[in-house]
């Protein structure tokens, strides 16, 4: 009998992952049926939907789904069952008024042009993006990378249960890394775990994130560092650069029976709070029956306050969620104290002032964030020691030098050419 917090909503996982057995036939198959073709953020819901990772849902929303996920977190076909975020598919307006009620469709990510599954379409409507964007995303800008996506789906929802049958390229490219909700489990259960807390990673792990890691293994049987291998904004890191600078510190700075690493295929929607509770629900689908809640979780820009994620799960009904938020105060490097620290243990308030060759100048507290550690790096100034540990920094140094003599290739080239065609 397992001791693990069970799946959302339901006593097993409802993978939607088609065995091997019908895979053949199932592809053969849609070899004969109408293409839909799916956005990356489309896609890595149905990944997602395959894996297990959201279960109970079985395809994407119908529009009830949709307007109760939007307006009451709630689910309407699922006895009201707690849901954040709208899962759905969207299509241009002509191809979905095309597509008969009943109708097998095949769903093609366009991006990879790869055939990922299928799905008997058994409702097709329109929905008020802005209302969804609002409600999701508290706002309705574009230059907000969700509501961008959103506003540019096509005019129609498409719903229905889906049958995966690729989990496109995350198993090779991120061996060792990407992880199945049950694979999870079954390691946490293999070490007797019945506590795990899961942090959320889509940045280099910085002395922040190995503090809340630490702080986590005190309180739990172990912590489950769990980095998003799916799509980011333009500028951030990518996932394979991350997958190496975190390994290099777990393998050196933490006990190896207390951590298991994993990777997980969704796209982010930088919805701050909103998305926050959608980590919440798949990690529980993982086994882990914590989440740590850190300073503007999910977010981007200005959208959300710091401890916005924090205060929703406050909001939310009471029992919506068997796993449990672990909120933590902004956390920083802090010269007085001598080590890493929060709002909550520090008494020192000063700012720490770090000059343009890295050395500290006095202040207490130097604030950590993955921003600010890209921006350094970016720019190619010194990072101070306090940001991260030498291991890390020597990966992302790495990646940064390729970047900057990519960057001059390019420029000799383009001025080789100019210099060709003036001849």
């Amino acid at each position: 009998m397992s001791h693990l917090v069970p799946p959302h909503g339901s006593d097993c996982l409802k993978p939607r992952l088609l065995e091997e057995s019908t895979l053949a036939e199932e592809r053969k198959k849609a070899t004969r049926l109408r293409r839909v073709p799916m956005t990356s953020r489309e896609t890595s819901d149905l990944i997602m939907m395959g894996i297990g990772a959201f279960t109970p849902l079985l395809g994407f929303m119908g529009r009830d789904d949709w307007k109760g996920c939007c307006d009451e977190y709630r689910l309407p076909s699922r006895d009201g069952l707690f849901w954040p975020i709208p899962i759905t598919l969207s299509a241009e307006e002509g191809l979905g008024r095309s597509i008969a009620d009943g109708e097998e469709v095949a769903l093609w990510d366009v991006e990879t042009d790869a055939l990922m599954g299928t799905m008997k379409v058994e409702e097709r409507y329109a929905i008020d993006k802005e209302h969804e964007c609002r409600q999701v995303f508290r706002a309705t800008d574009e230059k907000h990378p969700g509501v961008r996506k959103v506003l540019e789906q096509g005019a129609m929802n498409l719903a229905g249960p889906v049958r995966v049958l690729s989990e496109s390229y995350y198993p090779t490219t991120f061996r060792g890394i990407y992880q199945r909700p049950a694979e999870a489990r079954q390691i946490f259960e293999e070490r007797g775990w019945s506590t795990v807390a899961a942090l959320q990673l889509r940045n280099p792990m910085h002395s922040s994130h190995a503090y809340l890691a630490w702080i986590a293994v005190e309180v739990c049987d172990g912590v489950y560092i769990h980095q998003l291998v799916g799509k980011l904004k333009p500028g951030d890191i990518p996932a394979e650069v991350r997958v190496r600078a975190i390994d290099a510190l777990v393998s050196k700075y933490f006990r190896k029976e207390r951590v298991v690493q994993g990777g997980y295929p969704m796209e982010m929607r930088y919805a701050g709070p909103r998305e926050a509770l959608l980590h919440a629900v798949f990690r529980q689908n993982y086994g882990c029956s914590h989440l740590i809640v850190g300073r503007d979780h999910a977010g981007v820009g200005d959208y959300y306050g710091p401890f916005d994620a924090q205060r929703i799960f406050g909001e939310i009904p009471r029992g919506a969620l068997a796993l449990q938020p672990l909120p933590m105060d902004w956390t920083f490097y802090c010269y007085e104290c001598g080590s890493m620290a929060s709002m909550k243990t520090c008494p020192h308030e000063s700012k720490a002032v770090i000059d343009e060759n890295g050395a500290y100048r006095g202040g207490a507290r130097l604030l950590l964030s993955g921003t600010m550690l890209r921006k350094l790096m970016s720019e190619g100034k010194p990072v101070p020691k306090e940001f991260s540990k030498p291991e890390v920094i020597a990966v992302l140094k790495d990646y940064y030098d390729g970047l900057e003599e990519k960057h001059e290739v390019q420029l000799h080239g383009a001025a080789t050419g100019e210099a060709t065609s003036r001849r």
